[in-house]
């Protein structure tokens, strides 16, 4: 599965399911690491990698798991940047 191809949508799809799975308890020490991971293969660039390491550390801290960290990359790509690159 190529995650860079991945219109819009399945992003959004699979960053809600993502954030699902970061809420299930206990699988943190493999869900760390692994949701860094797909955030940087996810969304390129420098926001990617700096969305990978908020990811990893969301994950690895006990009690951030409610932070919805992929959506909110989704939102930032898709609509914030989005606006800010129609504003210039």
């Amino acid at each position: 599965m190529n995650l860079e191809n991945l219109d819009k949508y399945k992003k959004l799809l699979l960053s809600i399911l993502f954030d699902a799975i970061g809420f299930v308890p206990f699988i943190d020490i493999i869900w760390a690491p692994l949701s860094g991971y797909l955030m940087t293969k996810m969304y390129k660039g420098i926001p990617g990698k700096v969305a990978g390491i908020i990811a990893l550390i969301e994950e690895a801290i006990p009690g951030t798991d409610v932070i919805p960290t992929f959506s909110l990359m989704w939102v930032y790509t898709y609509i914030i940047k989005k606006q800010k690159s129609n504003i210039t």
